[in-house]
């Protein structure tokens, strides 16, 4: 039942909270027309920039729905559907009659319109057409087309080449709300365009998808297209391009030209206008046609140098060459590829994997290490541990534990130590590194506490977080314990090490809940008063428990007294 389905939670779950928001904005502009229950199911239609119908209903328990947005049609809970979803808790919606209503076979009113339409005169509908479309400019724009395509004879290049020009022009920068009818107007076109998908006009479609698709690209860079609406109708720009491409069969020299320029030049990338992807209209010749102008510029790039900032049209050229590699599948061609940019080691590290795949364990091995050897000032840690695992594999026990030495000497943090641990599990050799690990952590925390600099004029108090952090992650909660009480210790940590005392040592948790609360509320803004009222409440379960009921009024009324000044917090504190 759609009465036990939908609630507010749900919507936001579904949706996401900034279309949650979106939907709640349309719902409260009364965006929301004609809800109603036919037969199983919530329809209704939301006005925004264009007219778009809904459906929700109960599938087996869960709430399907559907929208005829883009960005349902992508299979997202759109912000119409949390828009319905909230008429339906609003009780904004028309329900049968349960006396009059024939639940076993409810009248469908789109039938019900088709069957008086079916009757009528073509002039009575002619006229209800002009009708609508005086109103609905959508509908306006579509039969002009229409009309101006049955008028222009032979020129129906020209017509549909203002059209697209019409609907593309942002006229200025195109906003998040905007962008829906926007895209909405150039999925008009295309649906006009798909009617040249013929014998005979498939050549003329060819023409005019790749103008509109370079239309709507350029016109991508003044348009917030956070939903994706824009972009969605531009792929199905480049699917129509590349039906229209089999069915036409244009010159294969000719049309691997323009791909190769339309792939190389068009800035957002919607389509993909590669070899490989239209191998089937190219043919041999236009495969080699097509190689060869991506060798050729290629060739003109050269090797990437070691301070060569990021080229996007280097980058395009490389997946180019790499596609046709792939295709070919030549793995020497793909390395050769990847080898001129070895500008980081992670490079090298991508083309051991390529070995690593190909079978060619050796020659993976051989890249990992001519990257650790060339980059000893900027490692990368996934090399790093690519090489570990060579190693281990290899029975090369000392040097893999080593590399991973060197990782946590450079972060001895949690992240590295549990990587450590991982190691030296797999050696036998944890307890012993374990106890060198500890104390280089201890060292490491002392020497930043006494390290100064122009930042830091004064020596700290040694931050003891990292290290409270593995033994919480070790489950050696009185570690954690004599930790917390020797140093200063993120917050967040005291909290997580209250939460696993409770049960066993519920004083100890007051006693750090109790710590935490004044940093909290020094925050001073009404979400760090939320998190410490939860604290309090905490405290005061404990200190019940253990019948400390005036010790606990007593810690209140020092909260009342030390925080007098903050008003939002004391309001909150009364509640208690």
């Amino acid at each position: 039942m759609l009465a036990d389905l939908i609630t507010i939670d749900l919507l936001e779950d579904l949706a996401g909270k900034k279309v949650f928001w979106r939907g709640r904005d349309y719902f409260s502009d009364a965006s929301v027309r004609r809800a109603r229950m036919v037969g199983d199911k919530l329809t209704a239609k939301v006005e925004g920039t264009e007219t778009y119908q809904v459906e929700l209903w109960d599938d087996a328990g869960d709430l399907a729905y559907a929208c005829t947005c883009p960005h349902a049609a992508e299979g997202n809970f759109c912000k119409h559907c949390v828009a319905v979803g909230l008429a339906w808790l609003a009780g904004a919606v028309d329900l049968p009659d349960s006396e009059d209503a024939d639940e076993t076979s409810p009248r469908d009113p789109w039938q019900d319109i088709r069957d008086y339409l079916s009757v009528q005169p073509p002039e009575i509908l002619a006229d209800l057409l002009l009708e609508t479309a005086m109103r609905d400019d959508r509908l306006y724009q579509s039969l002009r087309l229409k009309a101006e395509r049955r008028g222009a004879g032979g020129n129906v290049v020209k017509v549909f080449r203002r059209a697209i020009d019409n609907a593309i022009c942002t006229h200025g920068f195109v906003d998040y709300e905007e962008a829906g009818g926007f895209a909405g107007d150039i999925e008009q076109i295309v649906d006009s365009l798909e009617e040249l998908l013929t014998p005979e006009t498939a050549a003329v479609l060819v023409e005019l998808t790749e103008y509109a698709i370079e239309r709507v690209e350029n016109a991508m860079e003044h348009v917030d297209d956070s939903d994706g609406e824009v972009g969605s109708v531009g792929e199905r720009l480049g699917q129509l391009h590349l039906d229209a491409c089999v069915m036409a069969r244009p010159d294969p020299l000719e049309l691997a030209t323009r791909l190769f320029r339309l792939e190389t030049t068009l800035p957002q990338g919607l389509c993909s206008f590669d070899a490989v992807t239209y191998r089937e209209v190219l043919g041999e010749a236009g495969l080699r046609h097509y190689r060869e102008l991506v060798e050729t510029e290629w060739r003109e790039l050269g090797p990437r140098g070691s301070k060569s900032a990021y080229d996007t049209h280097r980058s395009r050229i490389a997946r180019l060459m790499e596609r046709l590699a792939e295709a070919s599948g030549d793995i020497e061609e793909l390395v050769s590829i990847r080898s001129q940019d070895l500008t980081s080691a992670y490079r090298y590290l991508d083309i051991a994997q390529l070995w690593a795949k190909a079978g060619e364990p050796e020659k993976a091995l051989d890249w990992a290490e001519r990257g650790l050897k060339a980059f000893p000032e900027q490692p990368d840690n996934r090399l790093r541990d690519y090489l570990v695992a060579a190693y281990l594999d290899r029975g090369r026990h000392d040097e893999a534990l080593q590399l991973t030495w060197i990782q946590f000497e450079e972060q001895p943090n949690l992240a590295q130590y549990q990587k450590l641990r991982a190691v030296a599990d797999k050696l036998g050799r944890w307890p012993e590194q374990r106890e060198r690990a500890l104390a280089w952590l201890d060292e490491t925390i002392v020497r930043e506490a006494a390290t100064t600099n122009r930042w830091k004029t004064t020596p700290s108090v040694p931050d003891d977080s990292r290290r409270l952090e593995i033994a919480l992650w070790e489950n050696d909660l009185d570690a954690a314990w004599t930790i917390a009480q020797q140093g200063r210790c993120d917050n967040r940590l005291l909290i997580a090490l209250a939460g696993q005392l409770e049960a066993s040592r519920p004083q100890d948790a007051v006693e750090l809940y109790r710590r935490v609360v004044p940093s909290i509320v020094q925050r001073t803004n009404n979400t760090a008063y939320d998190e410490a009222i939860k604290l309090i409440r905490k405290i005061g379960g404990l200190m019940k428990a253990q019948n400390q009921s005036q010790p606990f009024a007593d810690y209140l009324a020092e909260l009342r007294v030390q925080y007098k000044p903050k008003r939002n917090f004391i309001k909150l504190l009364d509640r208690v």
